[in-house]
């Protein structure tokens, strides 16, 4: 019961915004569909989830930074995390699995080489400070009990 009275509380970490304006502009993957962009020979069987997912990453980051002073704040900065770092995996997985080589990738090249570290990173980021927060929470409530 203490982990729902916590997600019911709006986020008080100011540490989200700048991470979720960041990954909003997740958009930028769609490049992976535009072919002067990238090479035709990009294996479509990895361009259309990466670019795809990028887009509803980019969607749940919007969503969960316009909802972050409601109830539902922390349980949107949640799913948007969970659905952007699987995003990114996946990526990776898909990239082996269809042998992708990065001459295909073209300009694309520069988007996974700098941008997607920085999006790992800032996605480890937002759990740490959601996991501190529930914790802190949730000793919180037990004070409060006690």
């Amino acid at each position: 019961m203490v982990r729902l009275a916590t997600a019911a509380r709006p986020i008080a970490c100011r540490g989200h915004r700048p991470l979720l304006v960041l990954h909003s502009f997740r958009f930028v993957g769609l490049s992976f569909l535009v072919p002067g962009v990238v090479s035709p020979d990009l294996p479509a069987a990895w361009a259309g989830p990466a670019a795809y997912g990028d887009l509803i990453a980019a969607i749940l980051a919007l969503v969960a930074l316009a909802g972050r002073k409601s109830s539902l704040g922390t349980p949107l900065v949640w799913v948007f995390n969970v659905w952007g770092s699987a995003d990114l995996l996946y990526a990776f997985y898909e990239a082996n699995r269809v042998g992708l080589d990065a001459g295909q990738l073209g300009e694309g090249y520069f988007f996974v080489t700098i941008l997607v570290p920085l999006l790992l990173i800032t996605h480890g980021l937002l759990f740490r400070l959601l996991l501190s927060r529930d914790v802190a929470a949730a000793e919180l409530d037990s004070r409060r009990v006690a």
